[in-house]
């Protein structure tokens, strides 16, 4: 084969027969063809680059003939088919056809003859099959386990017009044409048909639910374009081209336009102009590969190629840099991959290390069937013919089943004897949804195919509406409606629920959102963010604002930082030192450092799973507190030891993955589970105990009394999934599935003294709760109120409590407990009372916490200086009124403050004072002194779910310890130095006066083991709502 560079001799034959291909890669293709006979000249073979040799197996209409009156014959002489007749098929076809030239030649089988990487598991049947029908046209598709997977049906009046085909397993598709050979009808038996209606430059699309689109054509032959759609609410949609054809601009709905910029030569878009005049530029190379983009807020995204035109480099928006390194000339796919931490990961291939080994079974049609462990343990799957999994063996012989309709939609799954349904329209929309106990909840849509309306399983009703774009503008649930508003860039701004302002949305001149803001019971709460010149988030700082005054109530910011290669490793909590995080490789985690001074470390084995983790003011070899993690040979955690024998545990699975056993120095705990997974028995076990406690579910998942507690219980299942009493309480809701109302429970029987307690809960138009009250006889023991941001985190508390006063009498307190809450993200980082602070420090990436940092309020004030930058603001005028400097001097300042306290000023800031006729001694001498606060610090030490169990001071002592059961409710304490310590299950904080654990955007019951709102992101979060 010639190579690039090579001269080919001349003269060319007009004519020349193709012998093989090569890639820009050096990847090649050689054919060989038939010499003689009726094949002369064909493709009868093809040998890959791999070596690989297949044979194509060609058959001519003669042959098809004849191989087909022999199997009519055999059927006719062994009588199966009575009366069988001689076919009558043609041993030649046309020479012309419409099509052109047809010699009659057919592929009817590819075979793999040689694989030099297997040479001894050569197939012993074709890769693929084909038949044809009596004029030649393909007639049937048939895979390597000799399966139709293609089937196809043609008009006999009409050589080659298709009439209808089919998949494996679905229902055959069928087209009418008109006279002229174009489809003016195509029926999906199950689905939605369609109907084309063909006019000058126009084309009418109806389906099978009447929904009409109407598309305006101009250009001829092969330049004819859409310019203009007609959808089926009545929009229309307009579309601009170039001479050539090209797409050049587009007009939505709402009459908006983006303008393409196109390179003339090469068609390549260079620029889009949005709406709202933002432009994003695109470069390429002189080989039409994309360089660079450069986005509208100024950032910029590039690529780098080798010669060949492979991708060697790819800098992200944010500028952390991917590099690609590839074995050969010839590879296609890199061979390593290079992120901007410097990690290299081979693309080559898999090692599992540790003992960590899986094996996969796969049928003749290439499906997955088993995936066994290195225990044996095994996972089977199922399919029908169309390849949808219909079943999973688990290990233990349990069987999940999900059947389907015509299309492959599943309308059912069965697990554990319990099935949940979902019905479908002709569009294949989903319209209802069964649950286990045979409630529905039911969907509509537009004829855009958005969502309209939901009805929930409990009866609840939300609906939703659309502008021409398709951007949400207003959702009504049940009594309320939201109204949603955008602006040119179509980025929200603000939203009013039943006429009141709600939440509002500011963004800077990069289109970065910078400020979120709303009303929480008449206070202005807002969040505003900070960001790098690459875009990135370096700070979130909430403030609350005094309804009446204005003044600031609460405020707490976070800071981060990155590193070189680009990740968060530095985190500076308010009024706290800098948090940064020790990481190797790709960023697993080394350990991590308070304000320089080491905490935790940590040591990992071979698949970066952590081992050791030690704690203390000598973190180390020598640490006070050393906790030692092994893991099973399927990668689960078996243990966690301490070197203080209290808090040891093991940990047993079973077969299927579930967590079975906990056994500690004090006591075992054993799990059993329903064959749908469910919780349904604790056993604990302990030297003169054996308690067992049965947890019973109606199908949905919804808590009964259990049947061996409680025997009378008729009770079987929650259809709306709304528990109405339980064994402690009688409950009530509203119609948005809130709990409204909780009151204690009268036994049958049990004489009523009017001394029961009731906790009314009040919430807000965006469902959280606002206040929150407990009362007996008639008088309220406790009242609370709470205040959110926009984002519905939780930053303020009050309580009232019911004491006695001067006069003897009981009543709620005049000043209420104040709590503050700062956070990080989706984690409360802060609990301020008006004694102390408490801080905690997260494991990164999770909600387990790790290290808790508690300054008392008067260390804090003492600790409180100010920034060289505000000095200087408040004392830089003569009036005494101070002045404000830009961001950009406030920002410098900020930076040179630090360099000086480090002792380190580099020669950039040194050159800048000289220009303003400072010296560093002089600045120096601004700079108010730092008071070191004394902090305690602890260390979460958290069961295997991230739920705190301990708390470890740093000379390896416990200062605080807590024992809880399977739904997170605290069963004893041990607290001798008074210790605030909230956190429960990840995400969770308790809360005293209510018994309820906040977990962001609610709140969690541990005695019903599920929220008392609906989870506010709807199905998305699970079919059942309320649970955790």
């Amino acid at each position: 084969m010639p190579g690039a560079e090579d001269v080919l001799p001349a003269p060319l034959p007009p004519y020349r027969v193709l012998t093989g291909m090569a890639d820009r890669f050096g990847r090649t293709l050689t054919y060989r063809r038939e010499a003689a006979g009726d094949l002369a000249g064909e493709i009868t073979g093809v040998t890959d680059g791999a070596g690989r040799e297949f044979r194509l197996v060609l058959t001519t209409q003669a042959q098809r003939a004849e191989e087909a009156r022999q199997q009519a014959e055999e059927a006719r002489q062994q009588a199966v088919v009575a009366g069988a007749k001689r076919p009558d098929i043609p041993d030649s076809l046309p020479e012309s056809t419409e099509y052109g030239p047809d010699r009659g030649i057919r592929l009817s089988a590819v075979w793999l003859m040689h694989d030099p990487a297997y040479p001894e598991s050569l197939p012993g049947a074709p890769l693929a099959r084909y038949t044809y029908t009596e004029a030649g046209e393909l007639l049937a598709v048939y895979d390597r386990s000799n399966t139709q997977v293609r089937a196809f049906t043609y008009d006999a009046q009409h050589p080659g017009r298709m009439v209808a085909h089919r998949y494996a397993g679905r229902p055959e598709m069928r087209y009418r044409y008109d006279d002229t050979g174009r489809v003016v009808e195509q029926l999906n038996p199950a689905g939605l048909s369609y109907r084309y209606l063909y006019e000058q430059d126009r084309i009418t699309v109806t389906d099978s639910l009447n929904r009409r689109e109407v598309l305006h054509t101009e250009g001829g032959a092969g330049l004819k374009r859409v310019v203009k759609k007609e959808l089926a609410d009545g929009s229309v949609t307009r579309s601009g081209y170039d001479a050539a054809g090209r797409l050049t601009a587009q007009t939505d709905a709402a009459g908006r336009r983006t303008e393409y910029g196109l390179n003339v030569v090469s068609g390549d878009i260079t620029d889009i102009t949005t709406p709202d005049g933002r432009e994003t530029k695109f470069y390429y190379n002189d080989g039409n590969q994309l360089t660079a983009v450069v986005y509208p807020d100024g950032l910029e995204s590039r690529r780098e190629y080798d010669e060949p035109g492979r991708l060697v480099s790819e800098t992200s928006r944010s500028g952390e840099t991917v590099r690609y390194r590839y074995d050969d000339a010839h590879s296609e796919l890199p061979a390593t991959t290079t992120d901007a931490t410097g990690s290299t990961r081979q693309m080559t291939a898999v090692h599992r290390e540790e003992g960590i080994s899986l094996y996969r079974y796969y049928d003749n049609r290439g499906r997955l069937t088993s995936v066994k462990d290195a225990q044996g343990r095994e996972t089977q799957y199922e399919y029908n013919a169309a390849g949808d999994l219909t079943a999973v063996i688990t290990p233990d012989g349990n069987r999940s089943e999900t059947q389907y309709d015509a299309w492959g939609k599943a309308v059912s799954t069965t697990q554990g004897g319990l099935t949940r349904s979902m019905e479908y329209d002709a569009a294949g929309r989903v319209i209802s949804l069964t649950n286990e106990n045979g409630s529905h909840s039911d969907f509509s849509y537009d004829a855009l195919d958005r969502l309209v309306q939901q009805g929930g399983f409990d009866g609840r009703t939300q609906r939703y509406h659309y502008d021409l774009t398709g951007k949400l503008t207003q959702s009504e649930d049940e009594g309320l409606v939201t109204l949603w508003h955008y602006d040119a860039s179509d980025r929200i701004t603000h939203r009013t629920v039943n006429g009141d302002p709600a939440e509002q949305w500011q963004y800077d001149g990069h289109g970065w959102l910078r400020e979120i803001s709303h009303l929480s019971e008449g206070h202005r709460v807002a969040v505003h963010y900070g960001y790098d010149d690459k875009g990135r988030l370096t700070g979130e700082r909430q403030t609350v604002e005094n309804p009446e005054t204005g003044e600031l109530l609460w405020q707490h910011e976070t800071k981060h930082a990155y590193n070189e290669q680009g990740l968060a490793n530095r985190v500076t909590p308010d009024s706290l030192p800098p948090v940064e995080w020790l990481t190797y490789g790709s960023g697993y985690l080394a350990g991590m450092k308070l304000g320089g001074t080491p905490l935790v470390e940590y040591t990992r084995d071979r698949l970066h799973r952590e081992t050791v983790r030690s704690f203390g003011s000598m973190a180390g070899s020598n640490a006070a507190y050393e906790l030692t993690s092994t893991y099973t040979p399927a990668g689960q955690l078996q243990s966690q030891h301490l070197n203080s024998l209290v808090y040891d545990r093991d940990y047993g699975w079973n077969d299927n993955g579930d967590l079975v056993r906990i056994s500690g120095p004090r006591q075992t705990r054993e799990y059993g589970y329903s064959a749908t997974g469910r919780l349904e028995s604790v056993r604990t076990l302990a030297p003169d105990l054996d308690i067992r406690i049965p947890y019973a579910t109606d199908p949905a998942g919804n808590r009964l009394p259990d049947p061996e507690l409680h025997p009378d219980s008729t009770l079987t299942a929650w259809p709306d999934n709304r528990i109405a009493e339980d064994a402690h309480y009688v409950y009530h809701y509203d119609e948005y599935g809130r709990l409204t109302e909780k009151t204690d429970r009268i036994p049958a029987g049990v004489i009523r003294t009017d001394d029961e307690r009731t906790h009314h809960y009040h919430y807000d138009s965006q469902h959280r709760l606002v206040f929150h009250t407990r009362i007996q006889h008639g008088e309220p023991l406790v009242e609370s109120r709470y205040l959110y941001d926009p984002l519905s985190r939780r930053t303020g508390k009050r309580v009232w409590r019911r004491e006695r006063d001067l006069t003897g009498w009981m009543s709620l307190s005049r000043k209420p407990e104040v709590t503050w809450y700062g956070w990080d993200g989706d984690r409360l980082t802060t609990v301020q009372t008006d004694t102390t602070r408490i801080q905690t420090v997260y494991q990164p990436g999770s909600f387990a916490p790790l290290i808790r940092i508690e300054t008392d309020n008067g260390e804090r004030e003492k600790a409180q200086c100010r920034s060289l930058a505000e000095k200087l603001q408040q004392e830089g005028s003569e009036d005494g009124h101070g002045v404000v400097f830009p961001a950009e001097l406030v920002g410098l300042l900020d930076r040179l403050e630090g360099e000086i306290r480090a002792n380190c000023v580099s020669s950039e800031s040194r050159q800048w004072l000289a220009q303003c006729g400072l010296t560093v001694e002089r600045l120096a001498a601004q700079i108010e002194p730092v008071y070191l606060p004394e902090r305690k610090i602890h260390l979460y030490h958290c069961d295997h779910r991230g739920l705190p169990l301990a708390l470890i001071s740093e000379d390896g002592n416990t200062a605080w310890s807590a024992e809880y059961d399977e739904w997170g409710n605290q069963l004893n304490e041990e607290n001798p130095h008074h210790l605030h310590q909230p956190y429960r299950l990840p995400g969770q904080q308790y809360d005293k006066e209510s018994g309820l654990y906040y977990n962001r955007n609610r709140y969690y019951d541990p005695l019903q083991g599920r929220y008392i709102t609906q989870d506010p992101i709807g199905l998305e979060g699970g079919v059942m709502t309320p649970t955790y």
